[in-house]
């Protein structure tokens, strides 16, 4: 009778052992799916989950009960089989020995590993007898999380926090295995990235700017509507500082070209803001207040350059290009380790390119530049950054347009250093 008891005792420990990997594997998004689709027992399963605590310790008094109960009675069994010397005096550490393999193999090891291949369909198949045992159980899990609370010494947070680097990394290996596509990931990764970035990385700056002033004659705004292509212009007072608000091309054809209206009165209010908002917050403030365009403001009120509805939304889906738009490459490979760079590039995408860490203050090629030559940049300058060079070749007024960039591989720099190491003559020479 005692050996059919041991082998029940030892399936409840192998039920429980398998139920707390299952609960602690268990995908909860997927769950969650099943339960929005139908499935009642995903629900259920999903609830009693969400309370691990009190699962967990209701596993392990139930795992702890039969575990103890199971060697006591093999104790029992041994002792009064093996009643004959020698084997009397060792009965207790055989049915020790006996008892730790049984439970190790098939209540421990086989269980577990089974559980953690399908969590889900075992925690639905467990489900029923483990939230049986949770009410049953309720005023012993009560104490021991009681104690447990008593015992700490400081209160722990309940809930874990995923960070973006987390986020990021679950990304990295869904695409690894297959469960999204690069642009899938590319995408979640621009969402997850999105509000780190602030409106003057993003900006067309002021040099840029296509404005009008308040006073300009209308043919000459119709000349910037043409060749531009925009459907918006920025309206300024006296100097581009001081951007009073904008005009859409369709009030300027159908009122003020056609005599409807003065120019002035199709001025519309611009959005004025600080270059350190997050373009998350700016996005929004473009949806409440019904625009397309921002004023971006330096430290000292004056105009850094302009942020539109487009550019936000290029940081999350990429480029986008209408049947208007010039098709402009801001990195071309001329050959291989060399690249023509545009200057409104982002600096951190260039540094991409060049396998860089570096954190520094410009947000665009042309500031870094300006920043590494100390002077208005002219064209032939050249200057050296770790393993690049990088030589001016198109600039305009007082600033730079275009580089070019040539990547000298980091082996042929360690080479180099070997080689004159190599040839140190304070080197250690043998004969002496």
């Amino acid at each position: 009778m005692i050996p059919i008891v041991l082998i029940i005792l030892i399936i409840f420990s192998a039920y429980f052992s398998a139920t707390e990997t299952a609960f602690s594997t268990i995908n909860r998004i997927r769950l969650k799916n099943a339960a929005e689709n139908g499935d009642k027992k995903a629900g259920k399963v999903l609830k009693l989950a969400e309370n691990y605590d009190k699962l967990i310790t209701t596993v392990l008094v139930g795992n702890n009960i039969v575990n103890i109960l199971a060697s006591s009675l093999a104790t029992v069994f041994f002792i009064g089989w093996l009643t004959k010397p020698p084997l009397d005096s060792w009965a207790t550490t055989i049915s020790t020995a006996v008892m730790t393999v049984a439970v190790l193999i098939f209540g421990e090891v086989c269980p577990k590993s089974m559980a953690k291949k399908s969590p889900e369909k075992f925690a639905k198949f467990a489900y029923p007898f483990i939230s049986f045992l949770c009410v049953v159980l309720t005023p012993i899990t009560i104490m021991l999380r009681g104690i447990t609370k008593l015992m700490s010494l400081r209160k722990s947070k309940s809930e874990e926090v995923i960070t973006e680097d987390e986020i990021l990394t679950f990304v990295e290996e869904a695409e690894l295995e297959g469960g999204i596509d690069e642009q899938e990931g590319e995408l979640i990764r621009s969402a997850v990235e999105f509000n780190d970035l602030e409106a003057q990385e993003i900006l067309t700056h002021r040099v840029d700017i296509v404005a009008v002033a308040e006073d300009e004659e209308l043919e000459k705004i119709d000349n910037f509507f043409r060749d531009t292509g925009f459907s918006r212009l920025p309206v300024y007072n006296e100097t581009i500082d001081n951007i009073v608000g904008v005009i859409h091309h369709k009030d300027f054809y159908n009122k003020v070209k056609n005599g409807e209206c003065k120019l002035e009165e199709i001025v519309k209010k611009v959005v004025s803001v600080h270059k350190s908002i997050k373009i998350g917050d700016l996005l929004k403030l473009l949806q409440k207040e019904k625009s397309h365009m921002a004023v971006v403001a330096d430290d000292y009120g004056g105009t850094l350059g302009i942020v539109t509805m487009e550019d936000i939304i290029e940081e999350l889906v990429g480029e986008i290009w209408d049947e208007h738009d010039e098709v402009v490459e801001e990195i071309v490979e001329l050959e291989e380790n060399k690249f023509k760079v545009l200057c409104t590039a982002p600096i951190d995408k260039v540094f991409e390119l060049f396998d860089f860490n570096d954190e520094i203050d410009e947000s665009s090629v042309g500031g870094w530049v300006m920043s590494e030559l100390d002077k208005i940049p002219e064209e032939g300058d050249a200057f050296s950054y770790r393993n690049v060079d990088v030589l001016v070749t198109k600039t305009d007024a007082r600033r730079v347009v275009e580089i070019e960039v040539k990547i000298n591989p980091v082996e042929e720099e360690n080479a180099k250093t070997s080689k004159e190491n190599s040839e140190d003559p304070d080197e250690n020479t043998d004969g002496e």
